[in-house]
């Protein structure tokens, strides 16, 4: 065991989960207000334009959101007309998502402001900082996954 202490303000994983925390806040209240969704809708919405038709089971896998959140987000668009729910042809206790044309149009109202969002909040790192950071998440995300699927734990 380490003597020093765990300082939560220099917790790598308690800063990764603080800075996705502080940028998902200040995107929902622009997307929330602008749009009337919250960041699970979005991010469902962003996910369906991308892969087409696509299962709940698939978004729940792509994004790393529990199942609830992924079915409460798909009742709310489809309540609002935004994605169609048909059934799955492979399972039948699951549904296909695609976005209606009304999702279309509002995913292509979102997308360029939501890429102008991007680079204001990494407009304080060089290009090839932002890359470094890129690969450095994509190292991290392989590793964790790698650690989930042999099981290991903290000890």
């Amino acid at each position: 065991m380490s003597d020093t202490p765990l300082r939560l303000g220099r917790f790598l994983p308690y800063r990764l989960s603080f800075t996705s925390n502080l940028v998902s806040e200040m995107i929902a209240s622009r997307y929330g207000a602008l749009f009337g969704l919250s960041i699970p809708e979005w991010r469902l919405i962003a996910v369906i334009a991308e892969h087409g038709r696509i299962s709940q089971q698939a978004i729940c896998q792509i994004t790393r959101m529990d199942k609830v959140t992924v079915s409460r987000a798909a009742i709310a668009l489809s309540e609002r007309e935004l994605v169609t729910r048909s059934p799955h042809p492979d399972d039948k206790r699951s549904h296909l998502l695609a976005l209606s044309d009304v999702g279309r149009d509002l995913y292509e109202s979102i997308a360029p402001r939501a890429m102008a969002m991007e680079s204001q909040i990494f407009a304080c790192l060089t290009p090839e900082e932002r890359e470094g950071l890129s690969a450095l998440l994509d190292r991290v995300d392989a590793q964790t996954t790698a650690m989930i699927e042999a099981g290991v734990a903290a000890r």
